[in-house]
């Protein structure tokens, strides 16, 4: 058994991405009886592209002015729906309410958002963007947007609208086995 690790071992260093995934299937299909190996390749390159865009537009926009990928979500979504809730904020960015709660300290610390009781429910608040993180907002997406363009112009226009149809069908067929997401 310990060659064939060192043999893989070996190997491995060679892969690559597209490598791996037919090393992945190969094996799955063959040494485990797995019979769902284009499921497992979808998944593995919809999960790896969603990291490389969302390292690059961290990388490239978002950290060089000091926030985070998270941040810029939280942000957005303010921007473009709030004033709201932070329960709504967290359903539309994906975040946990705990996440979003700890962004918010920070974002009203630095003068970004501010935090307002709600005029219907005192018990609770709403969030919105404060002038200077409103002219942040319109700022940071300028150069975000053309980062966007850069990654999406290798497909037409007919393919972007596609890969939204098929990527939205994956999203919207996920309650027909039980899945789990946040709330």
């Amino acid at each position: 058994m310990e060659d064939v690790d060192a043999v893989d071992a070996v190997d491995a260093a060679g892969l690559d991405f597209w490598s791996f995934v037919a090393l992945a299937n190969r094996r799955l299909a063959h040494e485990y009886g797995f019979r769902h190996q284009l499921a497992t390749e979808v998944l593995l390159t919809l999960n790896r592209a969603s990291d490389l865009v969302t390292y690059d537009l961290e990388a490239a926009v978002h950290r060089p002015r000091g926030r985070s990928w998270s941040a810029f979500r939280l942000l957005f979504v303010v921007w473009l729906a709030g004033p709201l809730e932070p329960t709504s904020a967290a359903r539309l960015t994906g975040m946990s309410r705990a996440a979003v709660s700890n962004l918010v300290k920070t974002l009203v610390a630095e003068g970004m958002l501010d935090r307002a009781p709600d005029e219907r429910d005192g018990r609770s608040v709403r969030l919105s963007l404060t002038e200077a993180g409103h002219e942040e907002m319109v700022s940071v997406f300028r150069e975000h947007n053309e980062r966007e363009f850069g990654w999406t112009n290798a497909l037409t226009e007919t393919e972007q609208r596609i890969l939204v149809m098929l990527l939205g069908k994956l999203i919207t067929s996920r309650a027909e086995f039980g899945t789990r997401s946040r709330k």
